[in-house]
């Protein structure tokens, strides 16, 4: 993934900008005792006088510190099963003594002292979270239910403690943010495509705006649920070029041109009449008298559903591996239900609902059921005009494709 995107891992923090003075007898942990002056890593850089706390405050740090420490001294080993902490290799313990954050401790025994240090775990292992589907609108003006699964590591302890109160509450609401300014400015069929380099982009997006958290993502993946609106008929094509208009200047060209092109954009979008004066019937002349004029027949439903069944092979069922029912809406405006269980076996083809609960759900009209097992139309090109409505996996359902091409090949 970094190696695509050119994005380069961050190292983990560089925990020595912690470093603390320590004074007296009791030096063997580095900074026990934090007299000295110490600089906050989130604060301005200023002069000594300003980032001093002041003698009296190193003086009071010291000998709270120590008569903390010689109290524990006294009360061992009843103290050191409150004292003594062990920190595994993929932790760091971050340590407040009396409100001062120390330098991250770990891996292995840490020493706490009691009543002065408030101490806090964080995990460096990759941990993973989703952010929960939302309703976006593309740039075709198409409505789509859109999440996302994101990884991350924490790669500085301190600043995640420090920066951030909630810190995977504020990453999602960053990705979510990110990924619904990132897919406005694409159309349904960019999204489509194009899924994998738009996660990219928002890998890297999202670390712009969460590495000063002490936070890396690692992988982003989008996950579409539905198309809850198909995107708006838009015209194919660049718009016609409008002919200089003689006689008018340069703002009255402008003006006559941008009226022209409104009337000619207005004239293209009003469909136009049946040509009936050029459309001539022809009738054969040697029709038998009496004979009604036959038109082209079309299958039903249940015809298709027939032809459906010799064609259920466990090839078949091996490339589309899942079950289906499909909702079909006839002209009277009934509504019919078939399935098609291309899970296990041979598969089965019938009318009605398949046991237990279908992978996919598909609803459309019985002309476009008709058009798609005669090859006249696509599943993908139906599911993108709103013609096919699929609720379930759009993956699975694009695989009706090859029980389709397996009744043209039989025809």
């Amino acid at each position: 993934m970094f190696s695509r995107s050119g994005y380069q891992a961050l190292p983990l923090g560089d925990f020595d900008r912690f470093q603390q003075s320590s004074i007296g007898l009791y030096g063997a942990q580095k900074g026990f005792f934090s007299f000295g002056a110490k600089q906050d890593p989130l604060a301005p850089a200023g002069n000594g006088a300003e980032s001093s706390q002041g003698w009296l405050s190193w003086i009071c740090h010291g000998i709270i510190t120590s008569l903390v420490f010689l109290l524990m001294v006294v009360t061992f080993p009843i103290s050191g099963w409150f004292s003594l902490k062990i920190v595994p290799a993929y932790e760091r313990m971050i340590i407040f003594r009396l409100g001062r954050i120390r330098a991250p401790q770990g891996p292995g025994v840490v020493l706490l002292l009691p009543f002065i240090d408030h101490w806090q775990r964080v995990d460096l292992r990759t941990r993973a979270f989703n952010v929960p589907p939302c309703k976006l609108t593309s740039r075709d003006g198409a409505v789509i239910s859109m999440g996302a699964d994101v990884q991350f590591r924490v790669w500085d302890p301190v600043l995640s403690v420090l920066v951030v109160k909630d810190l995977v509450a504020a990453t999602r609401m960053t990705a979510q943010n990110a990924m619904t300014k990132a897919l406005g400015k694409k159309s349904l069929r960019e999204i489509h495509a194009e899924r994998l380099r738009i996660g990219e982009q928002l890998l890297l997006d999202i670390n712009d705006m969460t590495k000063s958290w002490g936070l890396e993502v690692d992988r982003v993946e989008l996950t579409m649920e539905a198309v809850l609106q198909p995107p708006r008929d838009t015209p194919v094509g660049p718009p016609a070029a409008v002919p200089p208009v003689p006689g008018l200047d340069g703002t009255a060209q402008q003006l006559a041109a941008h009226l022209l092109g409104t009337t000619l954009a207005l004239a293209s979008s009003v469909p136009s009449a049946p040509e009936a004066a050029d459309s001539v019937e022809t009738v054969s002349e040697v029709e038998p008298a009496g004979a009604p004029h036959l038109a082209r027949r079309t299958p039903s439903a249940d015809e298709l559903l027939a032809a459906v069944e010799p064609v259920l092979c466990e090839a078949l069922v091996g490339q589309v591996g899942a079950s289906f029912q499909v909702d079909i809406a006839l002209p009277g405006g009934a509504r019919s239900s078939y399935f098609i269980d291309l899970s296990s076996g041979s598969g089965r083809a019938g009318r009605g609902v398949p046991q237990g609960s279908p992978d996919v759900v598909l609803e459309l009209s019985e002309k476009d059921l008709q058009d798609l097992v005669l090859g006249e139309l696509r599943p993908l090109s139906a599911y993108m005009n709103g013609r096919l409505k699929v609720r379930g996996d759009l993956h699975l359902a694009l695989k009706l494709e090859e029980l389709f091409k397996a009744m043209k090949q039989r025809r």
